[in-house]
């Protein structure tokens, strides 16, 4: 395969061979973040199976760096029985634009307001089965407001340098995918 962006796309391009094509749609769970499917597929050859796939209104969130610290927030994640180190994130309102959530969570989350976000990146966490997507900004011109964290909602705010936040995605001790893929993406753009 040739190199390049064209490249890429090509290999993304729709494969008759790949293709999965859906039959029939049951909606097994409806939650206030998220819904269950199940999915009745059609396979390439002919053949049928089924596909659980959770449905999401997605979120955003945001890579803030001051004094070459960035800003994290420490959570106790019960989905995972643990603590852990995010990016400032959350999920979108309905027809809420991502770069108003991302600017909405940053600031309730850890009392920054940022100038301007600029897009980072963009990630689907586990396309296997969730449409989850999250996009990814990069916050510029910081000022320290009051943060005003959600009911039910217990975090601090942590600011590492940046080169041990590095060391920690190697480590695996930052393992968060919007984290990771923002800090990282904004480390190979040389925006850090």
């Amino acid at each position: 395969m040739s190199e390049g962006l064209e490249a890429i796309r090509a290999a993304l391009a729709c494969d008759p061979a790949l293709y999965e094509g859906v039959v029939r749609t049951e909606r097994a769970w409806e939650g206030t973040i998220f819904s269950v499917e199940h999915l009745e597929v059609e396979l390439s050859d002919g053949s049928r199976a089924w596909r659980e796939v959770v449905r999401h209104h997605g979120g955003a969130g945001v890579v803030a760096v001051r004094d070459g610290r960035v800003c994290l927030v420490r959570q106790y994640r019960v989905a995972l029985g643990r603590m852990t180190l995010e990016i400032p994130a959350g999920k979108v309102d309905p027809s809420e634009p991502r770069e108003v959530c991302a600017a909405r969570e940053l600031t309730e989350e850890t009392g920054l307001i940022a100038e301007r976000l600029e897009l980072l990146t963009e990630s689907y966490g586990a396309p296997g089965f969730t449409n989850e997507h999250t996009s990814v900004y990069l916050a510029h011109g910081l000022t320290q407001g009051e943060a005003s964290l959600d009911e039910g909602e217990f975090l601090n705010v942590v600011w590492v340098p940046l080169e041990d936040a590095l060391a920690a995605i190697r480590a695996g001790l930052i393992d968060d995918a919007k984290t990771v893929s923002g800090i990282l993406a904004a480390k190979a753009y040389g925006m850090l």
